[in-house]
């Protein structure tokens, strides 16, 4: 037979409304309370997004310290997702369905809120909450405490507006309601403000000029890090972090040519490299860079008119075409990756040589014929152009998702759609 957890010397004056509730639960009703919480915590629409981003962080540390291992990995990823999605969905095909359940569940959620709430009030308030209202005031968290194990919505909801009603005649609960309120906002703000600065930043692939590599409509995941942390608007890195960028590596920068838009390219050259271009061959410090034919007809799907400026647009508006390309693996400095050269395309058989500056990189795009870059003044003057340390926003890793051609609901929407297949894609 169950007896109370605790006594009554856990209800003193200094002990907090959460500690007298829990004080006052039978072994049974913790039990249950615990329980309870864990299937809530499950049930709730944030659990699969927590999941996965739980797992990405892990997957991210593989895929830059352990690239061999994105042979498995991303593959596990993507069922990971998978599954994810459907747990998402099932919970909202539940909560449509179980209708009595999801708002049990959802008073459940506001009697937590309201009891910490009830909590933070008479701590604010301290000796000035006078003692019996404290005590009516325990007395009802503890009521919503046992009908929170229950399965009587009806009770629930009843001593759960009690419980609110009580909490706000304590002076200045709402003024300190509002706050906490204010504060919270603030951190998450704060927070959010520095993992888009510090650790990762999504990036959306709006041209072909990194095919194959990178698709348009890719969007991506970038390293903020890896190279240091980026003081905004000033363009200055005071310290590299991990390492300073490295041939092959995929970066995203602020184009020093038109510092409205943001590029991404693939490093060639670092400081002090000389780099020519001979009969498409690239040429680091007079060593050619070997490459292989892949297939001499690859399909390639490019747009058929400009970019749409917002992802609404991009549904309706965007046309598709196939072109058939040379496709190579390059090595760069031991870093194997694909290329991609128009056939029978004019193009000038040697260019450079291109002396790298300090602090500063060259960058080509991996569609060599349609990729403004370093060669081409990165889309300004026509003279050679490099990227400057100070605007490398950070390294490409992972793309998380792809609205491009083909794929779920392409049919509907004029060849673009869900690309699955994209899905947790390392970017090499």
């Amino acid at each position: 037979m169950s007896t109370p957890a605790a006594s009554a010397m856990g209800e003193g004056p200094g002990t907090s409304l959460l500690e007298q509730v829990s004080a006052r639960r039978t072994e049974e009703q913790a039990r249950l309370q615990r329980g309870q919480y864990a299937r809530d915590l499950l049930s709730s629409l944030w659990a699969p997004v927590t999941a996965l981003a739980v797992a990405l962080i892990p997957y991210l540390l593989v895929v830059e310290l352990r690239p061999a291992s994105a042979s498995w990995a991303a593959p596990a990823m993507r069922w990971l997702g998978f599954l994810c999605f459907l747990w998402f969905a099932g919970l909202i095909a539940f909560r449509l369905l179980a209708r009595r359940s999801s708002t049990l569940r959802r008073l459940r959620h506001e009697a937590r809120e309201a009891t910490a709430e009830a909590d933070r009030a008479l701590r604010s308030g301290g000796h000035k909450v006078e003692g019996r209202v404290r005590d009516r005031l325990v007395d009802l968290a503890a009521k919503v405490d046992v009908a929170m194990v229950g399965d009587d919505a009806g009770s629930l909801e009843k001593h759960l507006q009690s419980l609110v009603d009580a909490g706000a005649a304590i002076p200045g609960s709402a003024r300190h309601g509002a706050v906490e309120l204010a504060l919270g906002l603030v951190k998450a703000l704060v927070v959010a403000l520095l993992i888009r600065t510090v650790l990762v930043e999504p990036f959306k692939i709006p041209s072909g000029s990194m095919l194959p590599t990178l698709e348009i409509g890719d969007q991506i995941f970038v390293n903020k890090f890896i190279y240091g942390v980026r003081i905004p608007y000033l363009n200055v890195v005071p310290f590299a972090l991990v390492r300073t960028p490295e041939r092959g590596d995929v970066i995203v920068f602020n184009n020093p040519a038109d510092t409205s838009k943001d590029f991404i390219k693939r490093v060639v050259g670092i400081p002090g490299d000389v780099i020519e271009i001979r009969d498409d061959f690239v040429y680091v410090n007079g060593l050619e860079q070997p490459r292989t034919l892949q297939s001499a007809e690859f399909p390639v799907w490019d747009e058929e008119h400009p970019r749409a400026t917002t992802w609404v647009q991009s549904l309706f508006e965007n046309g598709w075409v196939m072109e058939r390309d040379e496709l190579y693996e390059e090595t760069l400095n031991g870093h194997q990756h694909e290329t991609l050269l128009r056939p029978n395309v004019p193009r000038s058989l040697e260019t450079g040589p291109y002396t790298v500056p300090e602090k500063s990189v060259f960058v080509m795009g991996d569609n060599r014929d349609n990729s403004a870059d370093s060669r081409l003044g990165l889309g300004g003057p026509a003279r050679p152009a490099y990227v400057p340390y100070g605007n490398i926003k950070g390294k490409a890793m992972i793309v998380w998702l792809c609205l491009g051609h083909g794929g779920l609901f392409s049919s509907i929407f004029g060849g673009t759609g869900i690309r699955t297949d994209r899905f947790f894609h390392p970017v090499r």
